[in-house]
């Protein structure tokens, strides 16, 4: 079945980084796009960052450009976010998302807790 489980996540001091990982399996990763999600409390989940499935050019919300950098390793079935100077704002439970195209059914994974604080 199709599983995605991310891991990496943790609590961090302001301005440190993390490490996010998705590990995949149950379906063709190299023909899907991948996304990073996330949803702090109270508020709507948002899009953090896309990496299309090949080629193209990656996505990120405007709060964290410059700073997170998503990437993915096909060979591995694994997408990746890096995540560098953190702020308090960036706390949030964030998601990994597959979906081939749009319009299509997505799967999800369990999400992983990111607590920025001092």
């Amino acid at each position: 079945q199709v599983q995605l489980v991310e891991s990496g996540g943790g609590l961090v001091q302001p301005g440190g980084s993390l490490r996010l990982s998705c590990a995949t399996s149950g379906f063709t990763f190299g023909i899907y796009a991948m996304s990073w999600y996330r949803q702090a409390p109270g508020k709507d989940r948002e899009l953090v960052a896309r990496i299309p499935s090949a080629g193209g050019s990656t996505n990120y919300a405007d709060s964290v450009k410059g700073r997170f950098t998503i990437s993915r390793d096909n060979g591995k079935k694994t997408v990746y976010l890096q995540m560098n100077n953190l702020k308090p704002e960036d706390t949030a439970v964030y998601y990994c998302k597959a979906q081939y195209s749009s319009g299509w059914n997505a799967y999800w994974g369990q999400g992983t807790q990111v607590t920025v604080s001092s």
